[in-house]
């Protein structure tokens, strides 16, 4: 377990809707995965709620579990290119790079090498990244983003009532408005009980390769910056008394994708944006994500057919709401860089790399601060 003080998981109405703080980033890659490269949908949700529900028992924080972007983001992308046995390959190379990362404890001394304003900056950088890509998301309906905005804002900090539920309840109305069909649609669906069927029976080393060169290997610098480092230090930081190193969670990543392709799952993550929309949404346990992580295994379990329509109850412009406040969240959290010109430059720099490339972030950042602190540069 983690170190510290025994605190239990909760599972109030503040951690319920703080369960739903990170469908932005979510919902859009599974049904990428599903439309796109036609993966079945029973893998990767049971893969993501057995993940999500192993996370919240074991660090007891709202560690959260989501898809890795750059492999998503390729994968999908490019499916006319890309299969789906590249994509379990490519999960299975990030479980052993991962694993033996953690194992070893190279990824404790990799971390080192970054300082506060290094760390500071990749969490500000990834802050900005999400509120551009929520702002993009909420563009999708800008009158429907404003009222999600509007009511977040005069509920965020409503013990009673909170801002999650009304936001759900905001896109479930409109995606009704918009599609009067789609009760009927899901009804017809109905519910068809399934269990994932076992995915490496068909995949080749070739579709491993591939995977691990054009999938994996581009995703390690992201996952580093943003699901290790990043997210280690937003844990400790507000929640001392459950603190996580960089070594624990490089080893659950790689047993999470160890286990994910052989039931059908993604590659997936931990990820400091992930953690900041559970919080600002409530979540203060890792009752959040067993909460979370329960609902998505009864989905995939009995209504595999309808996840796409399910996911239409939450239009783009509320996921980019959600989004939005949890890019804001992550970037508060480099508020305590304190005033020293040099800490604060670093910080900038790196956080302005870091919307486009966490790795590069991570070394421009750790090259600058040392630049700097033996005088190589000047400011």
């Amino acid at each position: 377990m983690a170190g510290g003080k025994q605190t239990a998981n909760r599972y109030d109405r503040m951690e319920w809707a703080g369960a739903f703080g990170d469908l932005g980033t979510l919902i859009p890659f599974v049904v990428g995965y599903i439309a796109v490269l036609h993966m079945d949908p029973v893998g990767i949700l049971l893969a993501f709620g057995i993940s999500k529900i192993a996370s919240g028992l074991y660090y007891r924080t709202p560690m959260p579990i989501q898809p890795m972007k750059a492999i998503g983001g390729a994968a999908i992308g490019q499916g006319g290119i890309l299969t789906p046995g590249m994509v379990y390959g490519s999960g299975l190379v990030t479980a052993a790079i991962w694993l033996l990362l953690g194992l070893t404890g190279t990824v404790d001394r990799v971390a080192k090498l970054a300082s506060k304003p290094v760390v500071r900056g990749i969490v500000l950088g990834l802050g900005f990244a999400f509120i551009l890509e929520a702002i993009r998301m909420m563009g999708d309906n800008p009158a429907i983003a404003v009222a999600g905005l509007v009511v977040t804002y005069l509920l965020l900090a409503n013990p009673k009532l909170p801002a999650m539920f009304v936001l759900l309840l905001l896109g479930i109305g409109v995606a009704l408005f918009q599609q009067p069909d789609l009760p009927g649609r899901l009804v017809q669906a109905g519910i068809t009980p399934r269990l994932p069927s076992f995915a490496l029976g068909s995949l080749t080393l070739q579709e491993v390769l591939w995977g691990g060169l054009l999938l994996a290997i581009p995703q390690l610098p992201l996952s580093l910056g943003n699901a290790c480092i990043a997210v280690v230090a937003e844990n400790n930081d507000i929640f001392p008394d459950r603190p996580v190193t960089e070594r624990k969670v490089a080893t659950s990543m790689g047993i999470m994708n160890l286990f994910a392709p052989i039931i059908g799952g993604i590659p997936m993550c931990h990820g400091a944006g992930g953690m900041a929309g559970h919080v600002r949404f409530g979540a203060r346990t890792g009752g959040a994500l067993v909460i979370l992580g329960t609902i998505v295994i009864v989905i995939g379990l009995f209504f595999g057919s309808s996840v796409e329509l399910i996911f239409q109850m939450f239009p783009a412009a509320i996921l980019g709401v959600i989004l939005f406040f949890a890019g804001v969240e992550l970037a508060l959290s480099s508020r305590d860089i304190g005033s020293k010109k040099e800490d604060f430059y670093v910080m900038l720099v790196t956080a302005g790399v870091a919307t486009w490339n966490m790795g590069a972030a991570f070394v421009a950042g750790v090259l600058l601060d040392y630049a700097l602190k033996k005088g190589l540069v000047r400011l």
